[in-house]
């Protein structure tokens, strides 16, 4: 889908907890996520340290969204 996507000319960021599988399918922006039962959180963490992890993913996933690639790129 994340392909698909850019094919038409729309950045994709692919925010994931197992980075080898998205290089298989072939995202091409690659932002690594906390774990698979919580992507983008640590339910372990008090409130403002899980806020401040989820805000550093997003804040990187738009880094990515706006930088150019030309090839897969793990950020």
């Amino acid at each position: 889908m994340v392909k698909g996507i850019e094919k038409s000319g729309i950045p994709v960021v692919h925010i994931c907890t197992v980075v080898p599988i998205s290089l298989t399918v072939g995202a091409n922006r690659i932002v690594p996520a906390v774990a698979i039962p919580y992507p983008l959180g640590d339910p372990t963490l008090d409130e403002l340290e899980e806020k401040n992890v989820r805000r550093k993913i997003v804040e990187k996933a738009l880094i990515a969204l706006s930088t150019e690639v030309s090839e897969q790129t793990v950020f």
